[in-house]
């Protein structure tokens, strides 16, 4: 199977060596990490086999998000996390996207926009839950940042799920939707949104470069009732701990250079498309982050300073306060050995390559 690990290492140096001037710190890190991930490059263990004498080898993993090997043992933490913050009401499931013509400028400045993009999205929801017409109370996010669509195109957008309801400014009552599948207008939502997000981006010293995006429609805010959010919280994990492109849905690599893929549309239909590998590096690469930026934020009662707040809402629905699940450490299996399946034992800690 073609993994993006033998993309890398064949057409990764020649991609370097043509965009290294233009190449972002992230991008070069990802594909080294990516290249030397699981090999002896990042060192690992070593095993003995007592039965057989034979040795075994387990390489470290490179720990990038931008890795499709890593990051998939996160994932089932990372949804006990969320499923504890759920609250026991009906959520919405609130998308924010930018039209085409900003999908640039925010690619070319991507750790200001990026926070932009969230910050304001969650700013403009606030404001309007806020607004006694809607709900008139305090609410609370969970945000996600999305780049990509299902084919690796560029299309950045943010998601969020929020409970149906919000903490009275008193902080004495919970105060639900007037209507358990409606939480707030989407057109004047997308309207707000626009504002500050334009004001955000004037602030940055970066109006120059939207002023196409301000003068077009596209600004698009769709909610979307989704029952308790579990569903929700199943369907992002993935997203949250891979970037793009996963290694099964990579088919092949050419001896010419092309690399073949395959993705599903709106209609769950699976498609293939082929792209030259500088082509194909170049679209994995436009979706991995800036070092150290937050993909996921929490805002209002749900943000880590404000347990007090969610607790006290917990305490309204007669429910425990809120508590972080404790990580489950991974279970103490044997490793078998690959020759004559018997019991391998460690060795010593491996920093190079192996005899």
């Amino acid at each position: 199977m073609v993994e993006m690990a033998d993309i890398v290492r064949r057409h990764g140096p020649a991609y370097r060596q043509k965009f290294d001037k233009r190449m972002l710190p992230s991008h070069r890190r990802a594909l080294r990490d990516i290249e030397h991930c699981r090999t002896p490059a990042l060192g690992g263990t070593t095993y003995l086999c007592r039965d057989c004498g034979q040795f075994d080898y387990s390489y470290h993993s490179c720990g990038n998000r931008a890795c499709p090997k890593c990051g998939n043992d996160k994932v089932t933490e990372w949804i006990a996390k969320q499923e504890a913050l759920l609250l026991p009401i009906p959520h919405f499931f609130i998308t924010f996207t930018l039209p085409a013509s900003a999908r640039a400028p925010a690619r070319s400045n991507q750790k200001v926009v990026y926070g932009i993009l969230m910050k304001q999205a969650w700013e403009a929801l606030r404001k309007l839950a806020s607004d006694p017409r809607f709900l008139g109370a305090d609410i609370g996010a969970v945000v996600i940042l999305q780049t990509w669509k299902r084919d690796m195109g560029f299309h950045l957008h943010v998601h969020m799920l929020v409970p149906a309801g919000g903490l009275s400014f008193d902080g004495q009552r919970w105060m639900p939707t007037r209507n358990s599948k409606y939480l707030v207008a989407e057109k004047p939502l997308a309207i707000i949104f626009k504002a500050k997000f334009r004001d955000a981006i004037k602030k940055a010293g970066l109006m120059h470069l939207f002023v196409e995006a301000f003068r077009q429609p596209g600004w698009v805010v769709d909610c979307e009732f989704v029952g308790d959010g579990r569903g929700v919280v199943k369907y992002l994990a993935p997203y949250v701990f891979r970037t793009a492109i996963s290694n099964n849905r990579i088919l092949s690599l050419s001896d010419e250079g092309s690399a073949t893929y395959c993705f599903k549309d709106n209609k769950d239909r699976w498609h293939k498309k082929t792209l030259p590998a500088e082509t194909f590096l170049a679209r994995f690469l436009q979706h991995v982050l800036p070092k150290g930026f937050q993909r996921v934020r929490y805002y209002g009662f749900m943000h880590p300073n404000s347990r007090d707040r969610l607790n006290t809402i917990r305490s309204l629905f007669q429910i425990s306060p809120y508590c972080k699940p404790e990580k489950t450490p991974p279970p103490d299996c044997p490793r078998a050995c690959p020759h004559c399946g018997g019991t391998l034992t460690v060795l010593a800690p491996l920093k190079r390559r192996p005899p």
